[in-house]
Parts: C-alpha cells; structure tokens; sequence
C-alpha cells in the first residue's frame, strides 16, 4: 500500500483564496493491478484557470485539479514502463493509480538538457494554447501588430515569441517593471507596465498608433474595454482567459463591446486548447523545434515543496511569478 497526499478544496473561495479554504489529507492507495501504473509527482502546475474552474466544476472536498509531470514508479502496464515520465490530470496528489488511459507521455525524444518541467509550460498546455490561440483563433499573419497582456505569465510569454517567429509586431503589457525588463529580452517590440501607466489609453495608443490587428486577452475587464476602441478593421480577438475577474465578489459590468464589433467588423472568439487535441503531439514538436533553435525562451517561478501548493497557487493569482508557476516535489 502507498500513502499519497492530496490537497482538497475545503470550502469555495469567496473572493482571493485564503490558506483556510485548502485541507491537506493523507489517502492510502490500492497496489496497481493489471493494465495500471503508480505514478509519483514530479512537478505540479498551478494556473489561472484552477480558479474559475473550481467555482463551476468542484465540490467541497475534492481534491484541487491541475496537471503534473509524474514518473512511473510501478507499472502493470506495458505502454508505461517503469522510470518513464508522463503528463497526467490527476490533480494536487503525491501519488496515483491509474489505468493510464489518460496519460501523456513526454515526448520520447526529449532533451536532456531540457527541463522536464517545461512540459507543463511552454511544451506543455500553456505552450499550446499560446500557439492554437494566434494560429486557429487569430489567424495571425506577418506584419501584423499583436496585443498580449498579462504578458510574462505562462502564455503571455511564448504568444509573443511565437508572435515574433512569424514576422509580427508585439505589443505586451506587465504589472511589475522587472517583468517589462524581462519580455524586453524575449523580443518584444513594445512593453509597458500597466500599473504605473498614467494612462492605459494612451499607452496602448503611443505603442501602436496606428492599432492593433490581433489581441490575445488573458486578462478582460476594464483593460479589455479599453482595447476595444484600438482594434483595426477586421481585427481578431482570441479570448484565453479574464485573471482581473476571477477573484470578483461582485460581478463586473459593462461597457460593452456591441458598437466597436459591428464597425470594425471585429471576431472575438473563446477557446479552449483541447478543441485541437489531434493536433497535440505535433504542436508540441514544434514548440520544442523552436525551442532548441534558441527562438524560444522560457522561465519559471518554482517553489519547492508538495505542502506549499496553495502559496504557490495564491502567488501566482497575484502575480508573483515571470513565466510559469511550478512546484517541485
């Protein structure tokens, strides 16, 4: 038998998690039996998404959803030998039985000198919705001018870069002026820190004068309304996520998008990186291609220690982290 820690969500959030709404248990695993595996955490991942997500599709005292690189330390199935490294959606536990049918392996060819935390980040989900975002959604072209906030997190990141190899313009915003001296160094031609900005407007305005073609939105809110009015004719908008509401006690309102939409003849479209699921393995080669050429760069903001989850996951909501947020076992 093996012992597994798993963190449950105690109670639903109200407003900004608190340490209170998060109960760390002890589970007691049945040994594999024929066809399963026991996996072992190796890295964990910790996202914006977990937040909404735990709202509409947990309830109190299931253990908190996420990703995980996990290693196969027992296995009665053939496709997942023993000391192989998979993906898995198992969520914030030590250890898990399972049947395998949901694993990820790694790519087979991965390279040593590679991070095998990166397959939660930039050769992971996080990569592949910055790519299927400005691929599927925006249809992105050369020569175009491209908005990302939140633009040194995990997606924010690799969309500019991947924005970049294809001959784009980017205009990235941040909340911290480390992180604007950070995405300067990946190649982004605009950056500017929206905190300290006098004006949102008129930075986003001075960045690009003459408008913006593509916007990939991960924050929404008052930041989006402003942007609205900056599209250019045809622009498209790829919808990833809405981080300033997902703390809102209060819903946020208006003003609305109607007239700017209609005018500008603009397509906003929301999206999820599974809709491309047979695509998966080959984006992920891709990714990887860019990222052994040097064209793309990642960092990660890593705590160490299965017990510290929920500082990771709060921290990250607040933006502590440049690049994706990871615990490491």
């Amino acid at each position: 038998m093996v012992v597994s820690k798993a963190w449950t969500l105690r109670q639903h959030f109200q407003g900004f998690p608190k340490a209170s709404d998060f109960h760390l248990r002890e589970e007691t695993l049945p040994l594999p039996k024929n066809g399963q595996v026991l996996l072992e955490a190796v890295f964990l991942s910790v996202d914006p998404y977990m937040r909404p997500y735990s709202q509409t599709m947990m309830k109190e005292g299931d253990v908190m959803i996420g990703s995980q690189v996990a290693k196969v330390i027992q296995s009665y199935n053939p496709s997942f030998p023993v000391g192989c490294h998979v993906v898995s959606d198992c969520g914030w536990r030590s250890h898990w039985v399972c049947d395998g049918a949901e694993l990820t392996p790694v790519l087979p060819d991965w390279p040593q000198d590679i991070p095998l935390s990166l397959a939660l980040g930039a050769i992971g989900m996080p990569g592949l919705t910055a790519l299927y975002g400005l691929e599927e959604v925006c249809e992105i072209k050369k020569g175009e001018t491209l908005l990302v906030n939140a633009a040194a997190g995990a997606v924010g990141s690799v969309v500019g870069q991947i924005a970049k190899i294809k001959g784009c313009r980017v205009v990235g915003c941040a909340g911290t002026d480390s992180k604007v001296s950070y995405l300067k160094e990946l190649g982004f031609d605009q950056v500017f820190n929206y905190k300290t900005a006098t004006s949102l407007e008129e930075s986003l305005r001075e960045a690009a004068p003459h408008g913006y073609d593509c916007y990939f939105e991960n924050v929404g809110g008052k930041f989006s309304s402003v942007v609205m009015p900056q599209m250019r004719e045809y622009g498209r908008i790829a919808v990833c996520g809405s981080i300033s509401m997902y703390n809102d006690t209060t819903p946020q309102t208006g003003p609305y998008v109607h007239t700017h939409m209609i005018f500008k003849q603009l397509r906003m479209e929301g999206f999820l990186c599974a809709r491309w699921k047979h695509k998966h393995q080959q984006s992920l080669r891709r990714l990887m291609a860019w990222m052994t050429e040097g064209k793309l760069r990642c960092n990660e903001h890593i705590t160490i220690g299965f017990n510290n989850m929920p500082a990771a996951f709060m921290g990250m909501l607040q933006g502590d982290n440049t690049g994706k947020a990871v615990v490491k076992v």
